[in-house]
């Protein structure tokens, strides 16, 4: 596509930046055009985050009710599947599966509790609680 051509489309970045992709110029080179989206990609990405929030929605409900840990819901709430948790805290996955079932994560030391807050960006003590009330605003972005 041409300069003159990129999308302009407004999507989640919004007025925050751009992005960057490659489009033919005047000498019928390619060349980085900035880019605020395009509607299609911004129709893929709405859906794609309202599964994110969707999930993380289910895991908050999952744990007020007792039936998983807090790590699930911190988890979801930073788009993390077990593998990609467990490479960070370095444990092996069937540990992580584990600390997610309330009485196991009842009783983590706090050297473990530390990594894995670490890891969430909060302190032991916000990772033994959740919110009260579920905001999908409190999903971080990426």
């Amino acid at each position: 596509m041409k300069i003159e051509e990129v999308p302009q489309d407004k999507g989640m970045i919004g007025d925050h930046g751009h992005e960057v992709c490659y489009a033919v110029g005047d000498n019928g080179r390619y060349t980085l055009s900035p880019s605020l989206g395009w509607e299609a990609k911004n129709v893929v990405n709405d859906q794609a985050w309202a599964v994110i929030v969707e999930e993380t929605r289910q895991m908050h409900r999952l744990v007020q009710s007792g039936k998983l840990s807090p790590i699930a819901y911190y988890q979801a709430k930073n788009q993390m599947d077990i593998a990609l948790l467990a490479c960070y805290v370095d444990m092996a996955k069937w540990r992580v599966k584990r600390h997610r079932r309330p009485e196991i994560f009842r009783r983590l030391s706090e050297r473990i509790l530390q990594r894995y807050a670490t890891i969430f960006g909060v302190s032991p003590a916000e990772l033994k609680t959740i919110p009260e009330i579920f905001s999908p605003e409190c999903i971080r972005r990426r």
